[in-house]
């Protein structure tokens, strides 16, 4: 992306974020790429970067391991693997093993599923491959701890061998002589000790010459010196001369290694970058966290269309504070290209505007920026900016000179693919003409098809911006009873400067505020005091809507709470019909097998009756329902004239009466609350709640005639 002036990216506080990425960074790859952070103009670049950075954010937000927990600066080592004859020592191999291990987990952790999962992570190693033999030829050489294995060369296997062996004699020897010296009281305080490499005793300075061997040196105090006993001469040269020639096998075996690797340079330097690639993603992904960054969609064209924007250094530093970060909405499009934004000074006109322009560029970056996910971001091949005292010393230039120079390159360079921010146009002359510039100047940008934002408080403007397509007004509110600026964007409506409200915020003295409106043109004074209360009514007219609204959704709470009610309640009507359904169905059972039990009942009292004709009187009224009141009336009649109902608790053995058939059986089971009731020869269960204990009547003795 182009950007005008060079320090637009200061100006709009882009480089802060930069440092702000960097600090999350690990690697020096990660950090090189934060501190050169690239505003890219494809929009396939710009998808994978953002894609990358949700992706990998989505990972942490659910706990999902990745491995890239160690970071390794290589880029020394590995540009001494590449070069011909160089060397690299054990724990420089053991840093690069660790390399190719973390790779090695990194392509273990996509398997096919994470592939589909995450294709932007997918793509940082889509175009290499691990190689296993790396690791296989260094293991070849070195332990973990980085030393050159004994087995790593037979002369090495030899020469360490014989090493072992000089040094147990060199030590056995050596005991003996401390031992004899010890006895004769030569040693100092300190016995044995190294110099240059040999083993040498250390005696007291008065003893040196008695002592045959060679004098290494004395101590600082001069009290004891340090010699190499005789004995020992021979033994100390050929450790000496065998630890050379181990030295040396090691330096070949690691010249024969690095030579090896290098052809894997390449390859290696890669896995590197995948790293480093990974961490830089990373920590776009810890930044997006603090920012709470969304990834928005990315059209290809220009225009912005944000909702709930904030400015991410801004939400940052009121986070810090508990502060509310008041957040923006507002579309510049092909409609509306143009947001002409004016409103009190101090009442975040400037915020607003830096904020559209450096989420711009951070998308464009690649960063995940703390907007609406149904956030809009066009792509923009260019980037204008003009904000501040642009007066020039070195060329001599005024403050409004070099803010029509800085016009001049704008009209002359803007396109259709070209997002520009001008603060306070028009301002450094008189209001009259650098109102009818700033007109111009406007006119122009919108004939380019430009899109931008423009502060201004100029009446002229406000006034165009009304009825030129393409141009909007927008006003940051004020409430004018508190006389607080709310940092608050409208759109569609011009803002009052409240230039004597805040003068009476300021403690200015009335008198002096009541002579300045005398000076004002009338109508710009009428004009100003109608925007005014215009934006006061707005105001009033939204905070109605805002308590409509939430009227609006209790009562939307309430209806479903009340559609829920009847729907338990609809549900619960249904139950009980069902209920009642498998009553009566029940009942018919019940008297189905009651018929039945009748039924076999007349046929004993068939088999044993003399007269068969009551018997099918019987029959013909139980099957045809004939008289059956009449029958049951007689039944109960009957039964009523030999039992009497005494109630209490059932018990076997007791006699009992149905409720409904108005029969009377014995008891001879209780099972729970039902009941075995013997009616005849047949046995029949009940329930216990249609059941009454009765007591047969005494017959009443005979009357005396006496």
């Amino acid at each position: 992306m182009r950007l005008f002036p060079e320090s637009a990216q200061v100006q709009l506080e882009f480089t802060k974020v930069r440092d702000l990425l960097a600090l999350y960074c690990q690697s020096d790859h990660a950090r090189a790429k934060a501190q050169e952070l690239r505003v890219h103009t494809r929009r396939d670049f710009i998808e994978l970067e953002l894609r990358q950075t949700h992706e990998f954010r989505q990972l942490t937000n659910n706990s999902i391991y990745f491995p890239n927990e160690v970071i390794l600066n290589l880029s020394k080592e590995l540009k001494l693997l590449s070069i011909p004859g160089a060397l690299l020592t054990g724990e420089q191999f053991i840093a690069i093993r660790k390399l190719c291990e973390n790779t090695a987990a990194i392509f273990r952790w996509f398997d096919n599923e994470r592939r589909l999962a995450y294709p932007g992570l997918t793509k940082v190693i889509n175009d290499t491959y691990y190689e296993k033999v790396i690791v296989e030829l260094i293991d070849e050489v070195l332990d973990e701890s980085g030393q050159v294995k004994d087995n790593a060369s037979d002369d090495l296997r030899n020469i360490r061998m014989n090493l072992y062996r000089k040094r147990n004699e060199l030590r056995k020897v050596f005991e003996r002589i401390v031992s004899k010296l010890n006895k004769q009281g030569y040693l100092a305080e300190i016995e044995e000790s190294f110099m240059s490499g040999r083993r040498v005793v250390a005696v007291f300075a008065e003893q040196k010459r008695t002592v045959k061997g060679i004098l290494h040196g004395e101590s600082d105090s001069r009290k004891t010196a340090f010699v190499e006993p005789e004995e020992t001469i021979e033994l100390n040269n050929a450790v000496h001369e065998l630890e050379n020639d181990e030295r040396k096998e090691v330096i070949r075996l690691l010249k024969e290694l690095t030579a090896k690797l290098s052809v894997y340079a390449a390859l290696l330097s890669t896995y590197h970058r995948v790293m480093g690639e990974y961490d830089f993603i990373k920590a776009k992904a810890r930044l997006a966290g603090d920012m709470n960054g969304e990834y928005p969609v990315i059209m290809d064209k220009a225009g912005v269309h944000l909702v709930e924007a904030r400015h991410p250094l801004l939400y940052l530093y009121n986070r810090k504070l508990n502060k509310e970060t008041v957040p923006v909405s507002v579309t510049l499009e092909e409609s509306s290209r143009i947001l002409v934004i004016s409103g009190p000074n101090a009442g975040g006109k400037t915020v607003t505007m830096k904020t559209i322009g450096l989420l711009q560029l951070m998308v464009q970056s690649g960063l995940l920026v703390p907007v609406h996910p149904s956030s809009r971001f066009g792509i923009f091949k260019q980037l204008m900016i003009h904000i501040g005292d642009t007066q020039s010393i070195e060329f001599e230039l005024s403050t409004y000179s070099s803010h029509l120079l800085h016009m001049k390159d704008f009209i002359t360079h803007a396109n259709g693919r070209t997002l520009f921010f001008i603060d306070e146009l028009g301002s450094g002359t008189d209001p009259n003409l650098g109102g009818a510039f700033a007109e111009v100047i406007l006119q122009e940008l919108v004939k380019k098809h430009a899109i931008g934002v423009v502060t201004t408080h100029y009446l002229n403007l406000k006034v165009m911006a009304g009825k030129t397509p393409g141009i909007m007004n927008g006003a940051m509110s004020f409430d004018e009873k508190n006389l607080q600026p709310l940092y608050k964007l409208v759109l569609g409506k011009p803002g009052s400067s409240y230039t004597f409200s805040i003068a009476e915020r300021i403690g200015m003295d009335k008198q002096l505020i009541n002579r300045a409106r005398q000076l004002v043109d009338e109508d710009q004074y009428r004009l100003d005091k109608l925007l005014n209360r215009t934006e006061q009514d707005l105001q009033q007219l939204q905070k109605k809507e805002k308590q409509l609204s939430h009227t609006l959704k209790e009562n939307e709470q309430i209806r479903k709470e009340m559609q829920l009610v009847l729907e338990k309640e609809k549900h619960r009507q249904q139950v009980e019909l069902l209920k009642e359904q498998n009553r009566v169905a029940e009942e018919k059972i019940a008297y189905m097998k009651d018929m039945e039990r009748k039924l076999k009942q007349i046929m004993v009292e068939w088999r044993r009756a003399d007269n068969k004709q009551k018997v099918i009187k019987q029959m013909e009224a139980l099957l045809f329902k004939k008289d059956e009141k009449k029958v049951v009336g007689k039944m109960q009649k009957k039964i009523d004239e030999k039992f009497k109902e005494v109630g209490g608790e059932i018990r076997v053995g007791d006699k009992v009466k149905m409720k409904k058939n108005h029969q009377v059986g014995q008891v001879i089971e209780l099972r729970g609350k039902k009941a075995i009731v013997k009616i005849g020869m047949l046995p029949i269960q009940t329930d216990l709640a249609g059941l009454v204990v009765v007591k047969e009547k005494v017959a009443d003795p005979p009357a005396d005639t006496k």
